[in-house]
């Protein structure tokens, strides 16, 4: 098999999440163990950091990775799910796992599947971990899929966990208050390992106080130890910019003077750095070496270093076009806040959804004076076009409902003028058919 041929093999003969949903997911850590041993258990010495979270677990391992790669260590980076190309998820100092190396390792467990029946997903955490161990990396980056507990990058050790917040998503998978959720994501908290939570919540502290405390670990949340005192944003170079400075307050030290310029500028990012930077001192005191430079090189170059898109990304001026994954709640609102500061004459907005999301509680949130396009993602996922935009229709939006997202996209971009803004969102797949 080529490599066409090797993923349209292993997205018709695997139980992939982004296709079937829920059907995919695998309650149990029994497959990954299992493949991961034949593999000759690659996962085994490997060092690395763990980052799980409902919103900013994406941007949270780019920033580390980056800033790790900065820092002169030779970096893999797992993430999920992709934009365009399937091997964005396995990186290694910001390249792509090749082609070769993927087919090569699905030719040669192409039998093991047969017999032990992994999900996509399971496959692909498998070939991260064996390309990491093949290629002598320094540390790696892990993003988990979907919860912490029973996902399958959940069988690591880790230097250091992340969580980077808490709110509702998932919720047929991992529960239905936040409470549940914290629950699932406090599964990464591992035995004497570091874990920095980057957001406060009345309904999950106690939650990762206790299994911290369980587990001996040491617990940090980062709202106690980084302060901003000053934030805005700047347009540099056809790119909007997030300029933050403040401090990292360590009890018992002289406070650090931080000064950080980030091209990934939604407002959550102010969240999601705090995460990162205590994440950071963590490891350096297990004996990493990161200066202060690579701590703000790797946060500004992140982009150029590990190939981040869709945060709150710029894609075109006059009109100004904007696209962000945020895809539930908290994110959406997150958009919407940011949206209500930029200067605007007319607001365009290109939406879709996949079918599992809260789809009429995210719909409320959106601006009621925008025009809509509403669309379809081309996964089988996606929720139909003419569904959202009767749904849409109930929640008082108005506008039109295209059969693709390029239709959608096209038709917003003929009928904004100069002064207007075009936001594409809604769900990761949409944004990956404009980018």
């Amino acid at each position: 098999m080529d490599y066409r041929e090797t993923l349209d093999y292993l997205f018709s003969q695997l139980p992939v999440f982004t296709r079937i949903g829920k059907a995919a997911y695998k309650a149990d850590l029994d497959n990954i163990k299992a493949l991961c041993e034949a593999l000759g258990s690659p996962e085994k010495g490997l060092r690395c950091i763990h980052i799980a979270g409902t919103n900013g677990k994406g941007s949270s391992s780019h920033f580390i990775a980056s800033i790790l790669q900065e820092a002169g260590y030779k970096t893999g980076l797992f993430t999920s799910p992709h934009l365009k190309d399937f091997r964005e998820r396995i990186k290694i100092n910001g390249k792509m796992i090749s082609r070769q190396a993927v087919v090569k390792f699905t030719r040669e467990n192409r039998d093991l599947f047969e017999a032990l029946k992994p999900s996509f997903f399971e496959m692909t955490v498998a070939l991260a971990f064996n390309h990491f161990r093949d290629k002598h990396v320094d540390i790696a980056v892990i993003e988990t899929g979907l919860g912490g507990r029973l996902d399958s990058t959940n069988i690591i050790d880790p230097e250091i966990s992340l969580i980077t917040n808490i709110s509702m998503d998932h919720m047929d998978l991992l529960g239905d208050t936040k409470g549940k959720i914290g629950v699932e994501k406090a599964g990464i908290i591992k035995y004497d390992r570091p874990v920095i939570i980057g957001e406060r919540s009345p309904e999950t502290d106690t939650i990762f106080l206790n299994k911290a405390s369980l587990e001996k670990s040491r617990i940090v949340f980062a709202e106690d130890f980084v302060c901003w005192s000053n934030i805005t944003s700047s347009f540099e170079d056809t790119q909007t910019h997030l300029h933050l400075t403040g401090r990292y307050n360590e009890p018992g030290k002289e406070p650090v003077k931080l000064a950080i310029d980030s091209p990934l500028a939604g407002n959550y990012q102010q969240k999601n750095l705090k995460g990162v930077i205590c994440a950071i001192e963590q490891i350096k005191i297990l004996g990493w070496k990161i200066p202060v430079i690579a701590l703000t090189d790797g946060i500004k170059n992140v982009v150029k270093n590990t190939g981040l898109h869709g945060r709150w990304e710029i894609l075109g001026h006059h009109p100004l076009i904007i696209c962000d994954t945020a895809h539930n709640e908290a994110g959406v609102r997150e958009v919407v806040d940011q949206l209500k500061n930029i200067n605007f004459r007319k607001l365009h907005i290109v939406w879709g959804m996949v079918g599992d999301k809260d789809v009429g509680t995210i719909l409320k949130l959106l601006p009621l004076d925008a025009s809509y396009y509403f669309c379809k993602p081309a996964i089988p996922r996606g929720l139909d076009e003419q569904v959202l935009l009767e749904k849409s229709l109930e929640a008082g939006l108005s506008g039109n409902s295209y059969h693709s997202v390029k239709k959608a996209f096209k038709a917003a971009r003929t009928e904004a003028n100069e002064g207007d803004l075009i936001y594409v969102g809604g769900s990761t797949f949409v944004v990956a058919e404009v980018v």
